[in-house]
């Protein structure tokens, strides 16, 4: 629904991996005028057949409308998102029956380069209820690829070098271009870069380009390793979506 850009790159993106692993993947696109009980309808319709095992609302959708109360309207076990309340509290009791898309990314993102996890002490920037809140919970749970030191800041937090320049890793997830800087940083620590922002840029054709939360050219030079945007954390967000997809699917088999 709506005209978000990055909105419409990320469902292609989906699309297009869906099909790759050989998942029916559909588009529903809504008009902007769509009302609050047309998108409940919608979303109840697609709970009742059971031919879809996944269901997601795409965000940020039009004003006017209520995507807490959309979230909350999916069947959970369809809910491959882990947006709904009952997989959130799930996931904090360490029990999930799915895992948030971009937190289970970075964490997945992490493990694969051989970074370690456990003891480390890693400083989140971002409280999003989609990234800051379920990651932290996620690293602290007694767990593999887990059991980490975790502070959480946000554009609130005063000092905010203090607590960046202590971490093992740091994690950019505030929705804010280049706020977090190289002398921000202590040497050799490890950044993933959440943050997908669009800023002006007269060279290209679209008028604009994408940047991260992390200013990349000081920082690089600072990380040990660091991720980019776009083509960082993007990907790995869609993997686990399509591995929340199969775990749903498998639950009604």
């Amino acid at each position: 629904m709506g005209c978000d850009p990055a909105s419409q790159v990320y469902v292609r993106n989906k699309h297009k991996a869906c099909e790759e692993c050989g998942i029916k993947s559909t588009i529903i696109e809504l008009p902007e005028t769509t009302t609050q009980p047309e998108l409940l309808a919608q979303i109840e319709k697609l709970n009742g057949d059971k031919a879809v095992h996944g269901i997601l609302v795409q965000s940020p959708l039009p004003k006017g409308l209520d995507e807490h109360q959309a979230f909350q309207a999916v069947d959970p076990l369809k809910d491959v998102d882990c947006f709904h309340p009952e997989n959130i509290g799930l996931m904090m009791l360490g029990t999930p029956r799915f895992l948030p898309c971009t937190p289970a990314g970075v964490i997945e993102l992490l493990v694969r380069t051989g970074i370690e996890i456990s003891g480390q002490y890693i400083v989140i920037v971002g409280r999003s209820n989609i990234v800051g809140k379920p990651l932290a919970n996620m690293l602290i749970q007694k767990a593999k690829n887990a059991n980490a030191t975790v502070t959480i800041c946000h554009t609130g937090t005063k000092g905010l070098s203090y607590y960046t320049k202590q971490a093992d890793i740091v994690v950019a997830a505030a929705g804010c271009a280049g706020m977090i800087l190289g002398d921000m940083l202590n040497t050799n620590c490890v950044v993933v870069d959440v943050g997908t922002n669009e800023i002006e840029d007269s060279t290209k054709k679209s008028g604009h380009r994408l940047v991260g939360d992390v200013d990349y050219e000081s920082a690089s030079k600072v990380a040990s390793y660091i991720t980019p945007v776009p083509g960082g954390v993007g990907p790995m967000t869609i993997a686990m979506l399509l591995k929340n997809t199969v775990a749903a699917a498998k639950l009604t088999l």
